[in-house]
């Protein structure tokens, strides 16, 4: 594809960026359902060490030993979700293991597929590195040598348990979010594969962000990608995450895992912009540990899916510890967004911030909800949660169900929630100024996410309001 063909297909058909699909063409699939014999043949594929197939194993135990999440305040409908109708693990038709590190080497319809996606156009204009995700494997990694040269790693999971095991076996899934947390952690924890492994050295700061991109492009399948970031003291990171799915008549399952270790006085900042299609569930485990004088950010846009049930958590441990959360969740018909944040103060002198917007219209729904849990001897500590949701008709439905325990009296904690429809004197003032129904909707919308936007390297953010803007046209899925 030209350039001048790049960027006719970018500005004229957005749809089709995200809802195109390939033929798939594996060079390994496993069979659909989940038994010990899938995950000994995921692992012996991979080429892992004995520690991590025990891992597996003990992982798949506890799954089928835990139920399936129930009697929740309005929890989405899980009935659809069947694990035994889902093909777990895709190795797509590379030669290289763990990614090329030259575009040019890709086979031609994965590259075409990242090229729609304006994958190497933002690695070359705003990344330090990125790796691109295929089915089950990454198959594209690549780091700025200026950072590689100063102890930074950024590599596929599957190689770095490999390279790094003694780095790896530490902290995969043994502090942060043991497969114990729930039955899908424990369903990741079984059959996990690819994702990204971060580690940046003391006192290196990253002026540039990092990106991986996941893409599912078969029908029926399960991506269950595993991010581990380890910032070391005084270090700074900022990693993004997109994904996407096209739609298919079958439901897809994503059930990915983030791990975060944010050591003294160092900053990770986490942004996801999730696209999926309207078939995907998307239910993922994040957690972040911080330590003293850390801080962690978490910005997240979702949208798409038919059930997304995400809660990213952070567990603060260190004397003025921080964490920052900011959501925003947008439905349309047929669509359920339960998303919110967990935050522990486990030490004196820490301080969060959580901030959801969401947005539905068509019948959709969005709910937040959040835990916040000030434990006894955490002194001087606060905590702001803001919940604003947009609606669009009386159809749609917005709850917010924040949860509470403050342990100790010396803190500060103060939560605010308001739901409002698009005014007509709003919309009607900007008609009044040249601009169309859709396009007055649009703007309003695009101020109302704004403090999202900000968080976000331009390219990106330019990217989630095409989005959103896609979203209330009802073009995707």
């Amino acid at each position: 594809m030209s350039t001048r063909e790049e960027q006719h297909f970018k500005q004229t058909d957005a749809q089709a960026r995200f809802d195109f699909k390939k033929e798939q063409r594996a060079a390994f699939a496993a069979e659909r359902g989940l038994t010990e014999e899938t995950v000994r043949v995921i692992s012996e594929d991979k080429d892992e060490p004995e520690w991590m197939l025990q891992r597996r194993l003990r992982a798949l135990k506890q799954f089928h030993a835990m139920p399936m999440p129930t009697g929740w305040t309005n929890q989405p409908d899980l009935s659809e979700v069947d694990v035994n109708a889902i093909i777990p693990y895709i190795r797509p038709d590379v030669d290289v293991r763990g990614g090329v590190r030259d575009w040019n080497d890709l086979p031609e319809d994965i590259r075409d597929t990242f090229d729609k996606l304006g994958i190497p156009e933002a690695e070359r204009n705003a990344l330090s590195g990125v790796g691109a995700q295929y089915e089950s494997e990454i198959v594209y990694q690549n780091m700025r040598e200026e950072w590689e040269s100063l102890g930074v790693v950024f590599m596929d999971m599957d190689k770095a348990v490999r390279e790094h095991s003694d780095l790896v076996e530490e902290y995969f899934m043994t502090k942060c979010v043991p497969p114990s947390d729930n039955k899908f952690a424990a369903l990741h924890g079984a059959i996990w594969s690819g994702g990204s492994f971060v580690y940046v050295p003391e006192g290196v700061t990253l002026d540039m962000p990092i990106q991986a991109y996941f893409r599912m492009n078969s029908a029926g399948m399960g991506q269950f990608e595993h991010t581990l970031i380890v910032a070391e003291k005084g270090s700074e990171v900022h990693y993004i995450e997109g994904c996407s799915a096209p739609k298919y008549s079958v439901f897809n399952l994503h059930s990915g895992c983030v791990e975060v270790f944010v050591k003294e006085d160092a900053h990770v900042q986490y942004s996801t912009v999730q696209n999926w299609s309207k078939n995907t569930y998307n239910l993922n485990t994040k957690r972040a540990i911080v330590d003293r004088g850390g801080r962690m950010e978490w910005v997240s846009g979702s949208m798409g899916s038919k059930v997304t049930m995400l809660y990213p958590a952070t567990i603060l441990n260190g004397r003025g510890a921080s964490d920052n959360h900011i959501t925003i969740a947008f439905a349309s018909r047929g669509q359920d967004i339960d998303t919110g944040a967990k935050v522990y103060h486990n030490a004196p002198e820490t301080n969060s911030t959580i901030v959801s917007k969401s947005i539905a219209r068509e019948g959709g729904r969005t709910n937040y909800r959040g835990l916040v849990r000030i434990a006894d001897g955490a002194v001087d500590s606060s905590c702001t949660v803001e919940c604003d949701a947009l609606m669009f008709d009386n159809d749609s439905l917005s709850d917010t169900m924040p949860h509470i325990e403050i342990l100790e009296d010396r803190v500060d904690v103060a939560h605010e929630a308001t739901v409002g429809k698009i005014g007509d004197e709003d919309v009607f003032y900007l008609q009044s100024r040249g601009l169309g129904d859709d396009e007055a909707k649009q703007l309003i919308v695009s101020g109302f996410i704004e403090p999202i936007t900000r968080e976000l390297p331009i390219e990106y953010a330019v990217e989630l309001n095409r989005l959103v803007e896609l979203e209330m046209e009802g073009s995707l899925g």
